[in-house]
């Protein structure tokens, strides 16, 4: 009974685990969108830091509450557009104080020539108002310190009564608060984000290859490059051999055994028989496999390892067993075609559970020097091409980020989109932006670049499939090579 209870909850505890998990890594995923992690820091820190002002403000006589309003609003315009035109510290203290300063100023002229009897609290005379409008876009022009809520600070200030120095006092040390928490925030994770949230930066170090078709030294460079980039990773070369070629082997054999010719054998063979049929198959790819390795070793500095399997039913399920099984964590295989579309062992691929690239290569090219990227969105699959890309560039190579929109009016979303993307990566990548479909893009500029690396789309629901099929489907001949990238 105990015994019982306890596996129940080990049960209960492991599937709990494993929801936990995955809810992690898609809240992680869902990060990896920039815009998310901006609306989600915007949610998150904005608050905390005004409440901290609060907390201040309650415990000491320095902070006015006449504060928060410019205060929340630049806290706001930093986090949301880190690298905008208006998130730079100093414009955000610097704009804030003279803002208050100059309205302060115009109060004072005001209040000494043109008005002789001084306005309430929380009355301001129209005259002093402008004029504090005014001083404060000369000001923060003059010292290039156009900050939006600089123009909030001046007019506050003058419904401050007999408080204006500590609400100009509480002004500077609250945006300075404000503005330390920011640039720690900014450098040492907006900036770099890849580091603790794209998996795609930290992980695909163990690379399986299924070596088939005239492709296999192009697919077995393009995965050494892949890997060579990250320490401690590793190419595993793989061969399948189908149960036919094995049978054969068997009959082989057993005729050499018996000395007679070989023939379809009347009953099952023994045991001895089939494993020397199945030494010999090995051996036989192996020495295939030989001189891949060779070539891998000698171009990159890689390790280089053999797996022969036997092929199951499908061909594409056997390369994700054998991955399982390898602890390899992304597939880089051939494209192949059949009825004019991908065969099944490329859709099968495409829908596995393990990261992949299918390489779909035009003349057998080695290194890849003018890279395409073909971007749909930001996210986990746009940073994840992104990422590949780099890891295969050479140091005299260039990078082109691109997405195709329908209209002129998507332009300026879709200029945010990748700047997002690309600032993540120390590597210089050129942005292009085509008013046109990606086949007719790619049609057009594809003898341009050596490589293009498209999505799978296994991101989007069957639906949107259904209704726009995958880019790499609509592709027809191009003169590079195509990468289809999978995100598991």
């Amino acid at each position: 009974m105990r015994d019982q209870l306890r596996r129940h909850y080990h049960s209960i505890r492991n599937r709990i685990l494993r929801i936990e998990r995955r809810e992690v890594h898609e809240i992680r995923r869902w990060l990896e969108d920039t815009e998310n992690l901006l609306h989600f820091s915007v949610v998150v820190i904005v608050p905390l830091l005004i409440g901290a002002i609060t907390w201040i403000a309650n415990v000491s006589p320095v902070v006015s509450f006449l504060v928060y309003p410019p205060l929340a609003s630049g806290t706001y315009t930093l986090f949301a557009d880190p690298d905008g035109p208006y998130s730079s510290p100093t414009k955000f203290v610097g704009g804030m104080t003279a803002g208050a300063l100059s309205g302060w100023f115009a109060l004072e002229i005001g209040t000494r020539f043109w008005y002789q009897t001084p306005a309430e609290q929380f009355q301001v005379q129209a005259g002093v108002a402008a004029f504090g409008i005014f001083l404060t876009g000369i000001v923060t022009w003059v010292l290039s310190l156009e900050e939006p809520t600089a123009f909030s600070t001046a007019l506050l200030v003058l419904v401050t009564g007999s408080d204006r120095l500590a609400y100009v006092t509480g002004i500077i040390g609250a945006s300075l608060l404000i503005a330390g928490a920011f640039v720690l925030w900014r450098r040492h994770f907006y900036h770099e984000r890849a580091r603790y949230l794209y998996t795609s930066t930290h992980g695909d170090d163990q690379i399986l290859v299924p070596v088939r078709g005239e492709t296999s030294e192009s697919l077995a460079l393009f995965a050494a490059r892949l890997a060579a980039a990250h320490d401690a990773s590793k190419v595993v070369l793989l061969r399948t051999v189908s149960e036919e070629v094995i049978e054969e082997t068997e009959t082989i054999v057993a005729a050499t055994q018996r000395g007679t010719v070989p023939e379809a054998p009347e009953e099952p063979p023994d045991e001895g028989v089939t494993r020397a049929a199945e030494e010999l198959v090995t051996e036989q790819q192996l020495q295939r496999l030989e001189g891949l390795k060779n070539l891998v070793e000698s171009t990159v500095d890689v390790s280089c390892e053999f797996v022969i399997a036997a092929e199951g039913n499908s061909a594409g399920e056997t390369v994700l067993t054998t991955a399982e099984e390898e602890n390899c964590d992304l597939i880089v295989c051939p494209y192949d075609t059949e009825d004019g579309g991908p065969s099944p062992f490329v859709r099968t691929i495409l829908k596995g559970n393990t990261d992949s690239i299918v390489l779909r290569s035009s003349n057998g090219r080695t290194e890849w020097r003018r890279i395409l990227v073909m971007a749909r969105s930001s996210g986990e699959p746009a940073n994840a091409m992104l990422d590949f890309a780099v890891r295969l560039l050479p140091p005299d190579g260039t990078i082109s980020a691109c997405t195709c929109i329908s209209h002129q009016q998507e332009r300026r979303t879709a200029e945010i989109m990748l700047e997002n993307l690309v600032e993540q990566f120390s590597t210089g990548i050129e942005t292009r932006i085509s008013v046109a479909s990606a086949e007719a893009f790619l049609d057009r500029n594809a003898s341009s670049y050596d490589l293009a690396v498209v999505g799978a789309s296994t991101d989007r629901s069957v639906l949107s499939r259904v209704v726009s099929m995958p880019t790499f489907e609509r592709i027809q001949e191009v003169d590079c090579d195509v990468a289809i990238v999978h995100r598991a």
